[in-house]
């Protein structure tokens, strides 16, 4: 099947192909009018979907990340999205911001962190909900971006140029194998809770 959207003349054309009881493959097309209005939202919806995909994102190693740290390196935040398995420890200085709590606090995210200049978000293994996180909070700054809802950062770069978003590779559960109890690097850490995997 294949549509066509004629915008001029709001006429939705519909190639159709259905079997015949002979076997034989019939192609009819069909013209729908449709409202004006519908045709402005196809529009916008081409317009506004999002530039980012998973391939886009780009991940940091603990190591890499526990470097930054130790060097106090301003405009750094690690954001653990883990829910009720925000346990056992975390990483030093974290926000935990749940993966449930993303469709409203995002747009919040967003604003709040404009001028820090490296945001890391992960999970325990920075497999769904860690990768996921960091895709929609890209694409939110970008709408948001697009729409000029973000404010200014400090410095006046602009946002989406000079910040960089990672993915922590491994997730917490990588983390906490090599710096668990280190206890400059991370919080909280109940070693036992962990002697058995995740």
């Amino acid at each position: 099947m294949r549509n066509t959207l004629n915008s001029s003349t709001n006429h939705l054309f519909i190639r159709l192909l259905s079997a015949h009881p002979s076997g034989l493959i019939h192609q009819r097309t069909s013209t729908f009018t449709i409202p004006r209005y519908s045709i402005i939202i196809i529009h916008r919806l081409r317009r506004t979907m999002s530039t980012f995909t998973f391939s886009d994102l780009s991940w940091i190693t603990r190591d890499q990340l526990a470097t930054l740290i130790k060097e106090q390196k301003p405009g750094l935040t690690v954001i653990d999205v883990r829910d009720n398995d925000f346990i056992g420890g975390h990483i030093q200085q974290c926000l935990n911001v749940p993966v449930h709590t993303h469709d409203f606090r995002m747009p919040e995210l967003v604003r709040t962190l404009r001028d820090q200049d490296t945001v890391v978000f992960h999970c325990a293994l920075s497999q769904q909900r860690g990768p996921g996180s960091a895709l929609r909070y890209l694409r939110e700054r970008e709408r948001m971006s697009e729409k000029g809802e973000v404010g200014i950062r400090k410095d006046g770069a602009d946002l989406a140029g000079v910040q960089k978003v990672y993915v922590l590779d491994g997730g917490f559960v990588k983390w906490q194998e090599k710096y668990g109890e280190d206890p400059g690097l991370t919080e909280g850490y109940v070693k036992d809770l962990w002697a058995s995997g995740y």
